[in-house]
């Protein structure tokens, strides 16, 4: 298995982007990560085990909210692409997109001349697009393009478009835009597919962007990870000229028929759209409980709960604990909280986990956490224990970490 590396973060105050003005990310004393990893290099198995837990990433920067101590916990939402069934409004989206495609007509053909197919997500979702389009001769070519995570001029122009007018962000560079959608930690790796898949189809997982392109224009934009249970959504932009045709309710519907298209190829673990965080208390993004049936993340056992179970807690508190409802609080944690010293894990695990000792013609020599002379540092100290109770004992066993100077 590839080796993973990275450096370890403990506990901090962040900002929130949810209930800050639009253009604004203002530091508040209610947002905070549990823990993070600047991360060098993780195998796609290592990273859907952190994202199991809570964790997601931006760029190679992975970070664990900490929910009790956020004014707007984030709970991992995930889909279930082998039972999701599209409801008339997003069947509608697919076909009104497709008549656009074809006809360059949005409006609903006359039952006359309606042809009442059963609908099929993995079908419907190509009808219009090159190499799939029956029509030869449709009224715009468009096409997806998957192709893995890069930078280019194009992608960088509808980024900043998008951040412009969408965001009201004009503070946007390109060593930014590379730093937050293109960098990724991940290492590529073979999907064991049973039987050879569909060209459209990833043979790796790994990190990816999605490319729209209408006429030869891009579009749109996904970012994306796929992973060996997973496809995980990271970041959708679009062209705002094109807001009228809902993309990004879209590019959902084509994520989560992408894993299911994986699965039915033979890649055995494939089930999921990962959707990203579901915060409740920011109205916006409730959207992603419109996909059915999705599930919540439970905060402190990593048990998945079924998303209608979990909205009554919600509702009712700030921070919900669905394994154990009388944790929940409506209330934030003391800040301060976040400064007290945290107890180290028992020896007998922390001779587990390893710290990058010395790298010498690119082979890595590694140490004992508890035995290395940076134990003693106490910033160092609480950064490697903060990430071990983020990670979990199994997992903080799977990274090596390493501390640079």
């Amino acid at each position: 298995m590839p080796v993973s590396v990275g450096t370890p973060a403990g506990p901090m105050p962040t900002t929130c982007g949810y209930c800050s003005p639009s253009g604004t990310r203002s530091i508040t004393k209610s947002a905070a990560h549990a823990a993070g990893l600047s991360a060098n290099q993780l195998s796609c198995e290592v990273y859907q085990k952190m994202i199991d837990r809570g964790w997601r990433r931006s760029g190679t920067w992975c970070y664990k909210p900490k929910l009790e101590a956020s004014c707007c916990p984030s709970y991992t939402i995930k889909l279930d692409a082998e039972n999701f069934k599209p409801s008339k409004s997003q069947r509608k989206l697919i076909h009104r997109w497709n008549r656009f495609i074809c006809k360059d007509s949005e409006s609903k053909p006359p039952p006359s001349t309606s042809k009442h197919m059963p609908f099929s997500l993995s079908n419907d979702i190509h009808a219009a697009e090159v190499g799939f389009c029956s029509n030869e001769r449709p009224e715009h070519r468009f096409e997806t393009i998957l192709e893995p995570s890069s930078y280019s001029p194009e992608k960088f122009e509808l980024y900043c478009k998008y951040q412009r007018d969408i965001h009201n962000d004009l503070k946007n560079t390109s060593s930014g835009f590379k730093r937050f959608l293109v960098d990724s930690p991940l290492l590529p790796a073979p999907i064991p597919y049973s039987s050879p898949p569909r060209p459209h189809l990833p043979t790796n997982y790994g990190s990816y962007h999605q490319l729209y392109k209408c006429d030869g224009k891009l579009i749109a934009l996904g970012v994306i990870d796929i992973l060996p249970s997973c496809v995980s959504s990271v970041y959708f932009m679009y062209d705002p000229e094109w807001e009228k045709f809902s993309l990004g309710k879209l590019s959902a519907l084509r994520e989560v028929s992408l894993a299911s298209e994986i699965k039915a190829s033979g890649a055995p673990g494939m089930t999921s759209l990962y959707m990203g965080f579901f915060i409740y208390s920011c109205p916006k993004m409730r959207y992603k409980g419109d996909y059915s049936p999705s599930y919540l993340v439970d905060p402190e056992t990593y048990e998945w709960f079924p998303l209608e179970s979990c909205i009554p807690l919600l509702e009712k508190y700030r921070y919900a604990c669905f394994s154990r409802p009388d944790h929940s609080t409506v209330e934030p944690v003391d800040h301060d909280t976040l400064a007290l010293p945290m107890d180290d894990p028992p020896d007998n695990l922390l001779s587990k986990v390893f710290l990058v000792r010395g790298i010498e013609n690119n082979r890595i020599t590694v140490i004992p956490v508890n035995e290395s002379p940076y134990w003693d540092d106490d910033d160092i100290r609480r950064d490697v224990v903060g990430c071990i109770s983020g990670l979990g004992e199994e997992l903080a066993t799977e990274i090596i970490f390493y501390l640079d100077g």
